[in-house]
């Protein structure tokens, strides 16, 4: 048998006990720690979990102490996760007031007593400031800070005047879904929509890539959609988590299609309500948006028309007017083109009354004096052309051979021909030479040329 002094465990365990009681019995601490391995166990309402510390890069445990959590910590817990809307699960980082205590069976445990709610709504809110920065910081191009808010490539974007073919992201199991068709289907003017459904898992930040993927799918369908809406019900705050990924506000942010969001929170807006064309705060609210988008189209149309009618009626109240005016005006020139014409008429009347009689009497007088003229313009005509006729015999009896012959001239005949060429007289060539009163025969003794002047006065 040993002579090695010893105790029991159960002794070593009791002095243990006795000294942490006595150090930290009354003592309460705040610590921030993950929590692992959580259980709960609804008969009895108690939460069993792990509360560890690690090293930044998450490779190493710094420390790791068993807590469990009953009575009114777990009332604690109910309201935190409320307050949140985080479920209080493995892999959170949370603030938390403990207490020590070493109990010999179940070793070393940190009780639960509260649990900080504004530590971990801080967490939540400086992740969404990180995913903010980096949004802005990697994507200059389409995502601009705009006073209070973000101006992207989809925000600015124009919506169509009508909004009719629409693609939804939601879950198929979504009542705030059912809520959206619903109040398009029955919207009180009668408006008709196409609605396409790209169902997805729409909570939980391990979802985005899913949700991502159908907002690829909606843009790589090439259908012509007026508004991509993006919907879910109402739920706790880390329920909407998945619509702070940076990956999914990048894409929403870039979008060539206007996002309408509708994600089903009252209190704050998701990253996604920043990055997207509009933001409403529930589904129905998205619905009822795109029904007064469209209305006010509608109402536009209708004051076009009734503007139209309005103008419409003043042209023609004013052309109205102006055509009784210019009626009276046509009646009154017509009165007056009419009497101008009866005065003419008249006027012409008279003249062809008095005008036959002026010609015809002009015409008489014409036809007298052409009668007078004609007589003696004839009585001197016919003395003229007989002093004419008078000369002309005086010449013809002064030109008569008989008149030259009796002037002592003579006509020679060779062969019995008239000639007064001498070239045809030869010498021996008989000749007769006609006289006044007889003929004489002769012949050509002899032939020769006189001098032409001779008888030149």
């Amino acid at each position: 048998m040993s002579t090695i002094p010893s105790i029991k465990l159960s002794e070593l365990t009791s002095q243990i006990q006795q000294v942490i009681d006595g150090f930290f019995g009354h003592k309460t601490f705040w610590i921030i720690a993950d929590i692992t391995n959580y259980t709960y166990k609804p008969q009895s309402n108690y939460h069993y979990f792990e509360l560890v510390e690690k090293d930044k890069s998450a490779a190493r445990i710094l420390a790791k102490v068993a807590g469990r959590a009953w009575g009114n910590a777990s009332v604690n817990i109910s309201n935190f996760e409320k307050a949140t809307g985080q479920k209080f699960k493995n892999d959170i980082n949370v603030l938390i007031q403990v207490s020590v205590q070493y109990n010999p069976s179940f070793g070393l445990q940190l009780n639960l007593l509260d649990i900080d709610t504004n530590f971990t709504l801080g967490l939540f809110e400086q992740q969404r400031k990180e995913t903010l920065e980096r949004l802005l910081r990697e994507n200059q191009a389409f995502i601009k800070k705009a006073g209070d808010g973000y101006l992207t490539r989809n925000s600015s974007l124009v919506l169509n005047q009508v909004i009719q073919r629409i693609a939804v992201i939601s879950s198929d199991t979504s009542a705030g879904f059912q809520d959206f068709k619903h109040s398009l289907e029955h919207n009180p003017f009668g408006y008709k929509f196409d609605v396409d459904d790209y169902f997805a898992l729409v909570q939980g930040d391990g979802n985005a890539k899913q949700f991502l993927a159908r907002i690829i799918e909606v843009y790589e369908s090439q259908k012509p959609y007026d508004a991509l809406v993006i919907i879910r019900g109402g739920g706790a705050q880390t329920d909407f988590l998945i619509f702070d990924n940076y990956e999914l506000n990048r894409a929403i942010a870039k979008f060539p299609i206007p996002v309408i969001t509708g994600i089903g929170h009252q209190k704050n807006e998701t990253i996604a309500d920043l990055m997207a064309h509009t933001s409403t705060k529930t589904p129905t609210k998205a619905a009822e948006f795109i029904i007064a988008h469209n209305r006010t189209f509608e109402d536009n149309l209708i004051g076009i028309q009734k503007m139209l009618l309005i103008k419409t009626y003043q042209m023609i109240n004013h052309h109205k007017d102006r055509l009784v005016r210019l009626n009276q005006i046509t009646i009154n020139t017509t009165r007056n083109v009419l009497h101008e014409h009866h005065k003419n008429i008249m006027n012409l009347s008279g003249l062809m009354l008095s005008y036959p009689r002026i010609v015809i009497s002009n015409k008489r007088k014409d036809l007298s004096n052409l009668a007078l003229n004609l007589q003696s313009y004839s009585k001197m005509y016919f003395l003229n052309k007989t002093a004419h006729i008078a000369h002309f015999q005086s010449v013809m009896r002064i030109m008569s051979p008989q008149n030259i012959l009796n002037k002592g001239f003579a006509i020679l005949k060779v062969n019995g021909k008239i000639t007064g060429d001498a070239d045809q007289i030869e010498v021996g060539t008989e000749l007769t030479v006609r006289l006044a009163s007889s003929e004489i025969k002769t012949i050509v003794k002899s032939k020769s040329a006189y001098d032409e002047n001779e008888f030149n006065l």
